[in-house]
Order: C-alpha cells, then structure tokens, then sequence
C-alpha cells in the first residue's frame, strides 16, 4: 500500500515539473517611479506622467508649456479600479497640444485599457476597458491605432486623425474583459483590415471585414 501511494505520489510530481508555468503578462508589474512621456519635437513639450505610490499607478498629470496648470486625476479614477502597470508596456501617441492617448494592460490580468485625454477642460477624456493592445502577444495591432470591443463589435481609430471603422459580430460576445483569451482568442487589425478570432455560442469562429478610416 504505501508503495503505491509513493508511486502516485511520484508520477504526480513529474506531472507538475513537467507541465510549464505560465508566462506572466508583465516582466515588471510594480511601477515605482513616475512614468513620463514627452513630445520632444514640438517646441511646447506637451507631457504625460504617471506618478507611481506602493508600486501602483496612482495619479495622471499633463500640461504643456504655456498651458499655465499641471492637469492631474487619480488613476484608479481614471480606470475605475485598481491596476498593476509595467513601465515599458505602455504605449502613448501625444497629438500636439490637442490630446493624448495612453494604451495600458492590468498586469493582474492581462485586461486591456485605453484613455483619450484633451488637453482642453472643456472635452470629456474618453475611457474603454475593453481594448485591444499589441502589447497582448496574441493581439497583431498596427502602430498608430486605438482599437477596443463593446463585446459585440471591434471599432478602430487612427490616434493621429481620428479617422474610425468597425466590424461587427452580429451579436454580443459572452465576454469578460478580463478573462479576454476565453472569448477573443486573436486579432489581426490594420488601416485596411480587421480579423478576429471570436467563441460565439460555444464555437470559434473567424470575422473579416476590409475597412477604410474616414471621418
């Protein structure tokens, strides 16, 4: 008897050594310092930080020069929650003086995030906890775009123009943002193109539509 315990007990243990752990999402998922991002080739520096407490994200701050005030918000107010960042996946595209996009992931989960931030009060920052980040290694995503799903449909925006398109899966998804893969396994987005690879009613299923930014 206790032969065949130890037995059981070995092949379980070459079980567990063999399999491999997960890679995890972030190499680095304490920020602790501030995250800063600058356009340093217009002449009013327009910038973004992330100020970082306890190895979290915890406030935004833009301005430019000549803007006379250091805009600043919470993060988790921003977002709505509470995220782990790693300094070197976030991607930001500042337009001039007119706006800033930041595309992040939860290192926790992996769950995607965009903001789009005016520099003008009198604008509405735009929040989407449903994004599609090349940062995912298993989301292919152009340079230069600010993709996100609603669970139904996927909507594209050129960040330097503004110019949009969508495709759509006809329904809603079952999707739970973060537990992304389960439901959106891929995608392939371009200027000109959007693949994806959907779980609609328990069965994988490819969508394709060529499209074309317009305004």
């Amino acid at each position: 008897m206790k032969t065949t315990v130890a037995m059981i007990a070995l092949a379980m243990l070459i079980i567990t050594c063999g399999k491999k752990k997960p890679k995890p999402f972030c190499a680095n998922p304490c920020l602790n310092d501030t995250a800063k991002f600058v356009k340093e080739d217009n002449p009013l520096q327009p910038y973004v930080y992330i100020s970082a407490k306890n190895c979290l994200p915890d406030s935004l701050i833009w301005s430019y020069r000549g803007m006379g005030v250091n805009r600043k918000m919470g993060f988790s107010e921003l977002v709505k929650t509470e995220i782990k960042l790693d300094k070197d996946l976030i991607i930001s595209h500042i337009q001039d003086t007119s706006y800033i996009w930041l595309l992040f992931n939860d290192c926790s989960n992996g769950r995607g995030y965009l903001l789009k931030i005016p520099f003008d009060k009198k604008s509405d920052i735009t929040r989407k906890g449903g994004a599609i980040n090349k940062v995912d290694p298993k989301f292919s995503v152009a340079e230069g775009l600010a993709v996100y799903t609603d669970k139904g449909n996927i909507f594209v925006e050129e960040m330097s123009t503004g110019k949009k398109a969508m495709m759509t899966f006809g329904k809603p998804a079952d999707m739970d943002f973060d537990a992304i893969h389960e439901t959106l396994d891929s995608v392939n987005i371009t200027p000109t193109r959007i693949w994806a690879k959907v779980k609609m009613d328990n069965e994988w299923k490819d969508f394709e539509k060529n499209i074309t930014l317009e305004n």
